[in-house]
């Protein structure tokens, strides 16, 4: 993480709220939750606990992404959606810019990952030790030096997707940690959470959230 957080002050945009959650559309540079130090403390656990002072947390997106979280407003709905997240049964959908022309049209990426101990909070791919690890992509257009691509994660590692492209030869542009040279040089990270599937912890209905990129 960069030494100097500067998140941006924009207002909470509130994507859907009831009884049981609330959902809403993360700025790319915001904390999910609050990092160590006075300094790290704004995040958008502690924006959302401001006008929802119930709020509970349930999964977490990397500062440098944007898109839909959703949070609990009951010990319940935290506890229900946290073992759907575990379980794998909710769906996320992301739309992302990766450097280079990503070829076929779509594909599988399986490579299991850990933790890149001297350089945290890196992660690696690693076949002996790491833990299962599989994204599905599909390209959606080319874009002068890049592709936008959509991003299904069947798996919940921490910077799966940005490991993953790297791997394939074709980082995430404007990724500070796997991404180099020209692919770096973007005002941010080009990774946004577009859409999430989950079932509402009150009566089981299928739900679908979706904020668009602003990329």
């Amino acid at each position: 993480m960069s030494e100097t957080y500067d998140p941006p002050q924009t207002p909470l945009d509130l994507v859907h709220e009831d009884a049981q959650l609330i959902v809403v559309n993360k700025p790319a540079g915001l904390l999910s939750v609050p990092g160590k130090g006075e300094h790290l403390a704004d995040c958008l656990l502690t924006r959302v606990q401001a006008a929802f002072p119930q709020a509970l947390l349930v999964h977490r997106l990397d500062r440098d992404t944007s898109g839909i979280m959703v949070f609990a407003q009951t010990p319940h709905a935290q506890r229900h959606l946290g073992l759907q997240f575990e379980k794998r049964q909710t769906r996320k959908t992301y739309v992302a810019r990766v450097w280079g022309h990503l070829q076929p049209q779509k594909g599988q990426v399986d490579l299991p990952l850990i933790v890149d101990w001297p350089n945290r909070p890196r992660q690696m791919v690693c076949h002996e030790t790491g833990k299962p690890a599989v994204t599905d992509w599909r390209v959606v257009k080319h874009e002068a030096e890049t592709t936008r691509v959509r991003l299904f994660p069947r798996t919940g590692r921490s910077h799966q997707l940005r490991v993953h492209m790297q791997a394939l030869g074709h980082p995430i542009v404007g990724d500070p940690f796997y991404a180099t040279g020209p692919a770096r040089d973007f005002p941010r990270l080009m990774l946004h959470s577009e859409e999430l599937r989950l079932k509402h912890p009150e009566g089981g209905r299928s739900m679908k959230f979706r904020a668009a990129a602003e990329f």
